[in-house]
């Protein structure tokens, strides 16, 4: 297996480091430079890193499917059918029809 993807790969690390460490103008270009490198690893890695990375994406998506589904099912078994605002919602009657500083 080649490890050449490994050179933008480290170099996408550090230029990342740079981006979130440096505020000026310089690190949003180290910044775009690391997404390049990162793309370009990708591009570049073994099909059996490829096949890790599916793999890994499959499963944490998987899973985080299942914990929408379960709190979904926790809303529906208490009998809500909606999420609502707990702070209390306030009228059109408390609050008046105002415009510009006019009440009306």
């Amino acid at each position: 297996m080649a490890l050449f993807f490994l050179i933008p790969l480290f170099t996408g690390l550090v230029g990342g480091y740079i981006f979130k460490k440096c505020s000026d103008e310089i690190g949003y270009f180290v910044g775009i430079f690391a997404a390049l490198c990162f793309a370009l690893s990708l591009v570049l890695a073994p099909w059996q890193v490829l096949l890790l990375l599916l793999l890994v994406i499959l499963i944490t998506t998987q899973k985080l499917l299942q914990r929408v589904e379960d709190r979904d099912e926790n809303l529906n078994d208490t009998g809500q059918t909606e999420l609502t605002d707990p702070r209390r919602r306030v009228t059109e009657e408390e609050i008046g029809r105002k415009y510009r500083g006019m009440s009306y």
